[in-house]
């Protein structure tokens, strides 16, 4: 990256270079419009400078270039909202949300995220469900479903790295959808100004091999140590 391009966290979601291409549309439009409204602005400084003798005059305006500059940022906002609603609905429509995905509960509090995975049999609900806070781990080009609700104000799921951003809203059940395509650790923030302990709510991801994930859940639901033995009772007399 050179020092005038922006660097973006690493892709590591199916849809993440597809945000990232959005992106770098609106970014290049609004660079090019900055570019030709600064330059207009310093052309004019120097043509229409005060100058000895010259005197000031009222122009009332032109109704032709009224409409040429509102039209033109109004279909540029028309055109990118055609361009991007195709992803948006992929990404954000309950109905399209892959079936065979894997479902994960991720409740918002102050100021933690709690995780609620499914067990062997992959469906929330059941007896072999287990809870981690502050600990989101994946399988690797694997899809998973999430449903996020908040337990008190409104919070943002963020995983820069899978480009996912959804507010978590008190009393609203919200449901979205991710498969991360690149193993190593990321970071989940809080993207909501949503309270003094703010700063704190982060948390860590880990996208595992089948096999790593396989490993750490069986950790996980592995069953407790038998307890010892209770001691034999003694006698008062010491026999």
């Amino acid at each position: 990256m050179h020092w005038w391009y922006p660097t973006l966290p690493v892709e590591a979601s199916s849809y993440s270079g597809q945000i990232d291409r959005l992106f770098y549309i609106c970014l290049y439009l609004t660079g090019f419009v900055f570019i030709v409204v600064e330059a207009a602005l310093i052309w004019f400084l120097f043509v229409y400078r005060r100058r000895e003798g010259r005197k000031a005059q009222y122009i009332e305006g032109s109704m032709k270039a009224e409409v040429i500059w509102t039209s033109i940022p109004a279909i540029t906002c028309v055109l990118l909202g055609l361009v991007s609603q195709p992803l948006w609905s992929k990404i954000k429509d309950h109905d399209k949300i892959p079936a065979n995905a894997i479902p994960l509960g991720v409740n918002a509090r102050q100021f933690e995220w709690h995780i609620t995975y499914p067990g062997p049999d992959r469906q929330l609900g059941t007896d072999d469900d287990f809870e981690k806070r502050g600990e989101l781990h994946l399988i690797v080009d694997s899809t998973y479903a999430f449903v996020l609700t908040s337990n008190d104000v409104i919070h943002s799921f963020y995983i820069p790295a899978f480009r996912l951003k959804q507010d978590a809203v008190p009393g609203m059940t919200i449901h979205g959808w991710f498969r991360p395509t690149r193993t190593g650790e990321y970071e989940i923030g809080c993207a909501e100004l949503c309270g003094l302990g703010h700063y704190r709510m982060r948390a860590r991801v880990w996208v595992h091999t089948a096999d790593e994930f396989a490993r750490w859940q069986q950790s996980q639901i592995a069953p407790p140590p038998p307890a010892a033995p209770a001691a034999a009772p003694t006698s008062p007399r010491g026999d």
